[in-house]
């Protein structure tokens, strides 16, 4: 997903969420070497950097050489950050290098998911743990619910699973850590948003960029730009009703290698 809100909708989607406590329950302390593994503009990477301290690293690596520069302009001031410009599936990393790994809405991108999951395994020491934080049918948990946007919904849906995204990839990541030999595997259900009532401005512009990204996949699907646009209003205008309720899951899997 591009679009030119797409940096500032990440970090909005970051700070909105309490990943703070996130970071702390699945085990990530002070002292630690990390990995967040596509860190986009870095705003998470920050929040690692600092429950880490003085005393720890966090290395950050993305595939988009502009969300690189971003962080790195982000984070200048923090000695303790390295950013690289890398596919998560193929890091380049030293082998057992981390304590900590971390990796939150890539996977749904992923269609050959498992090998980024063993590159993270890879470069995790023995002992250390690996985080995936992910969504789990976002954008189908709204009541009322309307029929026709339901059904709009899922053409999204088809339109990304053809071109390899997996709305449901948090639900598959415990069986996935299971498989790759993972121990102590857990997983903790956490609030993407919760809107009882009308959705504040943020979750509205979330989504308005979110279909603006969406558009060069969805746009076929409705047979033209004018059916996809009038779905994208017909959607958000159900966001901002006071008498409706939307929420979204993520799910965090968290394991430990051996």
């Amino acid at each position: 997903m591009e679009s030119a809100g797409e940096a500032r909708r990440l970090l909005e989607q970051e700070q909105s969420q309490d990943t703070r406590a996130v970071l702390r329950l699945t085990g990530l302390k002070d002292g630690d070497r990390a990995l967040d593994a596509g860190c986009g503009p870095g705003g998470i990477t920050e929040l690692m950097a600092e429950r880490v301290g003085e005393r720890g690293h966090v290395t950050g690596v993305d595939v988009h050489e502009g969300r690189i520069a971003e962080a790195q302009a982000r984070n200048r001031h923090r000695p303790q950050l390295t950013f690289l410009q890398v596919d998560v599936r193929a890091t380049g990393l030293p082998a057992d290098t981390f304590d900590y790994v971390w990796s939150q809405y890539v996977f749904e991108y992923l269609p050959d998911r498992q090998v980024a999951l063993a590159e993270l395994i890879r470069v995790t020491r023995p002992g250390g743990r690996v985080v995936v934080s992910d969504i789990d049918g976002l954008g189908f948990q709204n009541w009322p619910f309307p029929e026709h946007l339901r059904q709009g919904t899922q053409r999204i849906v088809e339109a990304l699973e053809a071109r390899g995204f997996d709305l449901y990839v948090g639900r598959k990541m415990f069986s996935d850590f299971r498989r790759a030999g993972l121990a102590d595997v857990r997983v903790h259900l956490v609030p993407f948003y919760m809107a009882p009532g009308a959705a504040e401005a943020r979750l509205l512009r979330d989504w308005e960029t979110r279909f603006e990204a969406l558009a060069p996949v969805a746009v076929p699907a409705f047979g033209g730009p004018a059916a996809y646009r009038a779905h994208c209003e017909e959607f958000l205008t159900m966001l901002a009703d006071p008498e409706g309720l939307k929420y979204a899951v993520t799910l965090v899997t968290e394991g430990i290698k051996t």
